[in-house]
């Protein structure tokens, strides 16, 4: 991106974070304030993330780091993969075969019984609109104006009905 478009995009962050916090005031439960606080938490480290790419473009214009490029270069690509997690996270290692929820410790998924040895790792459910309430047409707003995906899922366990 440019750097009117990064600058640009940064102004939306702006606005998207004043929204959502004006919307926080109208939350009546604690599971509402809770997922408008962590999508606050998140345009706040994307508003990071571009302050730094901004930094690095400067840095690049005037010539005065020989690394700035290669640095700006991975924070781009870093920056085009962000995503904000409001609920819960899933990470899968299908090479060990463990997960870990929500930066948790890793967690053996295979297991073993009479009737042979199977893997059972937990899944994510999307939070639909009612629960996400008012919060919904921002996120819908935020990815459609700024490109950034935003993640509302919980973990379910995935257990076989003999267990």
């Amino acid at each position: 991106m440019t750097i009117d478009q990064n600058l640009m995009l940064y102004t939306k962050l702006a606005g998207f974070r004043l929204v959502v916090l004006a919307n926080r005031f109208g939350c009546d439960t604690e599971f509402s304030r809770a997922l408008h606080d962590r999508l606050i938490e998140g345009l706040d480290a994307a508003h990071a993330r571009l302050r730094t790419i901004m930094a690095l473009e400067r840095s690049v214009l005037a010539g005065d780091d020989e690394y700035a490029g290669f640095r700006l270069e991975g924070e781009s690509e870093m920056f085009e993969r962000f995503a904000i997690n409001l609920l819960d996270e899933l990470e899968i290692d299908l090479d060990t075969h463990e997960y870990r929820i929500n930066g948790g410790d890793w967690t053996n998924a295979s297991s073993t019984d009479c009737d042979g040895a199977e893997m059972d790792y937990p899944g994510l459910v999307a939070l639909g609109e009612t629960e996400l309430g008012s919060l919904a047409a921002i996120i819908r707003d935020i990815h459609r104006e700024t490109g950034i995906a935003i993640h509302a899922a919980r973990i379910i366990a995935m257990r076989c009905e003999g267990s």
